[in-house]
């Protein structure tokens, strides 16, 4: 592994806050590394999420299939970001999404009950913990918002603001179930027509 300075994984965790040696060295043996293929699932519906994944390189999406059988995209985590189902991973419950990869990607992953030690062990990690679910707790909020409130012209708007390439890395009709709409529909907005 590389060492602790140029480490991904540290980098992105130093971010939130700076870690003690100590820590830096245990999250460096915690964690594995992954090189995984697009459309590997990190995790299915009725699986209890026990591991915590940050994309050095990549796209992953969360989504879930109704009952009708139309799928209903909930977010997408890009190179960067730390990627969980939160509710199964917080709980330790089954969970009710899919978690993919739509590219391949560097995945390292930390094991849930490793973190629990962490959160024991250190307070920085229980620090570094409590920022993660507060961030996803706001785009979770943020999205309830944007389906509930605004219509379908700003979310488009919005969402070509925070993920400009959206369209050059997912599929269309996974854009189109994100944004909560038929792929018609956006596929006028695409054109100007909507």
């Amino acid at each position: 592994m590389p060492n602790a300075e140029a480490h991904p994984l540290l980098a992105a965790i130093e971010q939130i806050r700076p870690l003690p040696a100590t820590l830096r060295e245990v999250v460096l043996g915690a964690a594995q590394v992954r090189d995984l293929p697009a459309r590997h699932y990190l995790l299915r519906p009725g699986e209890v999420a026990r591991h915590l994944h940050y994309l050095e390189t990549g796209l992953a999406q969360g989504y879930e299939v109704r009952p009708s059988g139309q799928a209903v995209t909930s977010w997408f985590m890009r190179e960067g970001d730390f990627v969980i189902s939160i509710v199964s991973l917080l709980t330790q419950t089954p969970s009710t999404e899919f978690v993919q990869l739509l590219e391949p990607a560097r995945v390292y992953t930390l094991a849930y009950a490793r973190l629990q030690e962490l959160y024991e062990a250190f307070p920085e990690a229980n620090f570094i913990g409590r920022v993660l679910t507060e961030r996803y707790y706001v785009l979770s909020e943020q999205r309830a918002y944007n389906l509930r409130a605004r219509p379908a012209r700003e979310r488009y708007a919005q969402l070509l603001r925070d993920f400009p390439d959206v369209f050059q890395r997912v599929a269309v009709q996974h854009v189109a179930a994100y944004l909560g709409m038929a792929p018609e529909t956006l596929s006028r907005l695409r054109a100007g027509k909507g």
